[in-house]
């Protein structure tokens, strides 16, 4: 029978500069009610200078001590601001964990992608080609705003979140499920950074199109849409009912958005984990930062049932379940 992966350390990290909605109102069109009505956003965390990798090796670190791991046959970085275009973030934070000459590869499914990574690593175990993964979402979208632009601005914030899974037999606590990925590329110009690659280089004359941009109105509908349908899917494959979830963990992009998609499933909204208010939208980071949240604060305990759901620019989107194992989040 093939081995199944199953969560065996959860790790965090954030960035020293904490950033208030008030701090914001400062130089933007916008104050605190405003931004806290339509995301229930109350603060974020944006660089002091860390860079993405930094965070993922600090969130890495701590995964793998939540393991009690002290190297991996594999890791995922799912990150949409990479330290550099080429080459990938992830070797170089392997090499900084001291883990070897271990495979490490990066994926770029924005908010989906650590969702996607979670996917990508139990299909390494599955497959026998790595007995343990570790998988970091980490971001720095505060590299990548326009300053002046409120839209993006007040919504995202930077961080990392990082998840050691371990092959195990079926039926053991932590095990990853199933899961339900897709795409829909004639979204792709929903979320998008449009200089930089090769249909668009970055002019030599100036940044031109270098900032994140987001049709936030389609963006919302698009996202509350897919993340009921592939949540629903998850749970069919699975034979969960939705009045087995214990908690439902979505990618944390907006409040509105994750409580459309508790009503879409028929989740009651005290099982909705919220982390957003805290953190803001930290993208691929979003839900390892949620999952670490409700596990430190005692409300996610061992035997829950956990259903995750994401979606992010591509368009991409993806769902998985797992019980809960008993681990301490670091």
């Amino acid at each position: 029978m093939n081995a199944i992966a199953a969560l065996a350390g959860l790790g965090t990290a954030l960035p020293s500069r904490r950033v208030t909605n008030e701090e914001l109102s400062r130089s933007l069109d916008t104050d605190d009610e405003w931004i806290q009505s339509r995301t229930g956003i109350k603060q974020r965390f944006w660089s002091a200078g860390e860079t993405t990798s930094d965070l993922a090796v600090e969130a890495g670190r701590n995964a793998l001590s939540s393991a009690a791991m002290d190297t991996v046959d594999l890791l995922i970085v799912a990150t949409t601001t990479p330290d550099h275009p080429c080459p990938a973030t992830a070797p170089d934070v392997t090499s900084r964990l001291g883990l070897g000459t271990v495979a490490a590869y990066d994926i770029a499914a924005v908010c989906s992608g650590f969702v996607y990574g979670l996917a990508s690593a139990a299909a390494h175990i599955a497959a026998g080609l790595a007995g343990s993964v570790l998988v970091i979402g980490a971001e720095t979208y505060s590299t990548i705003l326009d300053p002046d632009d409120r839209t993006t601005s007040v919504i995202f914030g930077d961080g990392a979140g990082a998840a050691v899974l371990r092959a195990t037999a079926p039926g053991s606590p932590g095990c990853l499920l199933g899961f339900d990925l897709g795409s829909d590329g004639s979204l792709k110009d929903l979320i998008t950074i449009p200089d930089g690659g090769s249909r668009q280089r970055t002019s030599r004359s100036g940044p031109t199109g270098t900032y994140f941009t987001m049709q936030g109105r389609p963006v919302f509908r698009h996202a509350v849409d897919r993340m009921t349908e592939s949540a629903g899917a998850v749970l069919d494959k699975t034979g969960w009912s939705v009045e087995s979830v214990d908690w439902f963990v979505g990618h944390q992009a907006n409040a509105r958005i994750l409580r459309a998609v508790a009503d879409g499933l028929g989740v009651k909204s005290d099982r909705v984990i919220i982390d957003l208010d805290r953190v803001g939208n930290t993208s691929a980071a979003s839900i390892p930062l949620a999952l670490a949240r409700a596990a430190t604060e005692g409300n996610l305990v061992p035997g829950d049932r956990v259903l995750l759901s994401a979606f992010g620019g591509g368009a991409t989107w993806g769902s998985t379940v797992l019980v809960w194992p008993d681990i301490s989040a670091l």
